[in-house]
């Protein structure tokens, strides 16, 4: 994972990428009952694979870093298992800080073409170190997560697309090369991308994505199976590679172990590990080895990204019944000003609105950390949807959420109202919806 960022001031520039990569994505679904469920991913390939990619740091000046012959034998590890399980592979190659740098994208015949969902993680280490929790632990879980779709024959109904990305700890420089070369057509094909990065932490926590909705419940669910609690990943959100495929429409969702960030007392409690210290006290540095992981981490956080694969691929449900009233007016919000509003007028409902109201929102913004976003009944009454945050330093707040607004008139207008509180970053409203 690559270190915080500060907040981009190319707010223009931003919202022009934005406007180009707005062609909309299918939305993932959940796969319907009686789907094949997945196989467990056996904890010693994982490890296996983590110990060829040490002894390939240690064989090339310590690190599997970008523009370095580490990273380099590290990405011919993983073709060459990939293409002897049947994979159709491609490298892609681009240039930054002067050394090319290399992709590797590996398919799974069959699926709809028309619905692709991707899992990946960044395959280059630090200067530092072998970089083997970041983000070996990632690499190896979804290597072995495709090697087991392979050993399974899976046929699934959607198209399976895996990925491995270079210059992560650059920018996100592979990834961003990746979905800024894809035609439009080609991202509108995109149902999900799910990403993995940092998921055998030594002290670990186990944190989810709250982006796609779909996506987070299916990973909540896998771990409540469990009876292990999760908390929403903040620490690395838009540090990460789904942040390029977030920009551009694509639901996303992933899993995260945690890294420099402090395990609170209550965190400790509930999962076990050491309160007062990192999630990994190696991140970015020489000691983050094979001897860094946790394997309890590491084995549940394998079997999660199967898990998910094997759900999310496994076709789609009839979309939910209820009427969809929306609004796809744009309207701007000020930077650090008073808030807007958008408005969607109710009619021909009875009673009150649901208890499980779908809120649509569709904002396109440079720094969605600035937003404050609500959703306003007919009475004034305010459901607050999102909260700002200086950490959440991603572009855009493109979500579905759920609102108990069962107490609540259905008939009227509804608002949705936007307040950036923080100044530096623009945007506006795309879209809204309410399903009723």
């Amino acid at each position: 994972m690559r270190p915080a960022r500060f907040r981009s001031l190319a707010a223009a520039a931003a919202l022009a990428v934005a406007a180009l990569l707005a062609t909309a994505a299918p939305a993932v679904q959940a796969a319907p009952a009686g789907a094949l469920a997945a196989p467990d991913i056996p904890l010693a390939n994982v490890k296996a694979h983590l110990t060829q990619l040490q002894s390939i740091a240690t064989a090339n000046g310590g690190n599997r870093a970008h523009g370095r012959t580490g990273y380099k034998a590290s990405i011919d590890y993983v073709k060459a298992k990939l293409d002897a399980a049947g994979y159709t592979t491609a490298l892609q190659q681009f240039t930054s800080g002067g050394a090319t740098g290399y992709n590797l994208i590996a398919d799974w015949p069959g699926g709809d073409p028309n619905q692709v969902l991707m899992a990946g993680s960044h395959l280059d280490s630090v200067t530092s170190g072998a970089g083997i929790n970041d983000n070996g632990s990632g690499s190896a879980a979804v290597l072995e997560t495709a090697l087991a779709v392979s050993r399974a024959q899976l046929a699934p109904a959607k198209h399976l697309r895996f990925a491995w990305w270079g210059a992560e700890e650059l920018g996100l420089v592979g990834s961003k090369y990746y979905v800024n070369n894809l035609a439009s057509t080609e991202r509108a094909k995109l149902a999900g991308y799910l990403n993995f990065d940092m998921i055998g932490s030594p002290n670990p926590g186990y944190f989810v994505y709250d982006d796609d909705p779909v996506i987070e419940q299916t990973f909540k669910d896998y771990y409540a199976g469990l009876s292990i609690p999760t908390e929403i990943e903040t620490e690395g959100d838009g540090r990460s590679d789904h942040a390029p495929f977030k920009n551009a429409g694509v639901p996303v969702g992933g899993l995260f172990s945690g890294a420099d960030y402090t395990k609170t007392s209550a965190q400790a409690q509930k999962w076990g590990g050491t309160a007062g210290q990192a999630f990994d006290r190696c991140y970015h540095s020489s000691c983050d080895t094979t001897s860094n992981i946790n394997d309890a981490a590491l084995d549940r956080n394998s079997d999660a990204v199967a898990h998910a694969v094997w759900t999310l691929s496994a076709g789609t449900v009839t979309p939910p019944s209820g009427t969809v009233f929306s609004n796809t007016a744009d309207v701007s919000v000020p930077d650090n000003g008073a808030a807007v509003t958008s408005s969607v007028s109710v009619t021909g409902r009875t009673g009150n609105a649901p208890a499980a109201l779908k809120v649509g929102v569709d904002i396109r913004h440079t720094y969605r950390g600035d937003l404050v976003v609500d959703l306003l009944a007919p009475d004034g009454t305010a459901y607050r949807l999102k909260s700002s945050s200086s950490s959440d330093s991603a572009d855009n707040v493109i979500a579905t959420y759920t609102v108990n607004a069962s107490s609540e008139t259905a008939n009227g207008t509804w608002k949705l109202q936007v307040r950036d509180v923080a100044a530096q970053d623009t945007g506006y409203i795309n879209s809204w919806q309410l399903t009723f």
